[in-house]
């Protein structure tokens, strides 16, 4: 893009944007997993020392029993609950690591597609995701990802071994 099509001089500083001043948002999946833990800590740490913030996703899988309405109705409340009260908990810990709230979402739905579509619409600039480190391979998301819908990735992604302890991710961030 040339100064004329951005509207600038070469000697002016390009105009500041809304994301500019939040800095850079790393996004974590939010699951249930052990390999979060160091993810999460990873994002974190990073948000900190870059001045950016974390995004976290949490996806709550669709209710499969819909006969009855208000049974399928009941199951999504309990599902949302259970949500609300596991992001509540990590929320506490990034701020405490990070320096900031992090930004919450709750979705509904099948967990990749979610995220993909999630990352289509939102601003995200890193995604942080835990990777299974035994012997049944990094685990569904990152393989799809890694596979079939890197194409609809446009972020960088960070897999982060959930065998990292918090010491190794210290050292990995510089923090």
């Amino acid at each position: 893009m040339t100064s004329e099509e951005s509207g600038s001089s070469p000697q002016s500083a390009p105009a500041a944007t809304p994301e500019a001043h939040q800095g850079r948002v790393f996004l974590v999946v939010i699951d249930d997993t052990e390999e979060l833990k160091p993810a999460l800590d990873y994002a974190c740490l990073r948000a900190r020392r870059s001045g950016g913030r974390v995004a976290m996703l949490y996806v709550i899988p669709p209710v499969e029993f819909e006969h009855f309405m208000f049974v399928g109705d009941a199951i999504r409340d309990d599902r949302r609950k259970e949500a609300e009260a596991l992001l509540q908990g990590y929320a506490d810990h990034v701020s405490r690591l990070s320096g900031k709230t992090p930004v919450i979402h709750i979705r509904e739905g099948d967990r990749r597609e979610e995220l993909l579509k999630f990352m289509e619409t939102e601003t995200v600039h890193v995604l942080v995701l835990g990777a299974d480190t035994g012997k049944s391979g990094p685990g569904p998301l990152i393989s799809s990802l890694m596979g079939k819908d890197l194409r609809r990735v446009h972020v960088p992604m960070l897999i982060i071994p959930g065998s990292l302890s918090p010491e190794d991710i210290r050292a990995v961030t510089m923090y």
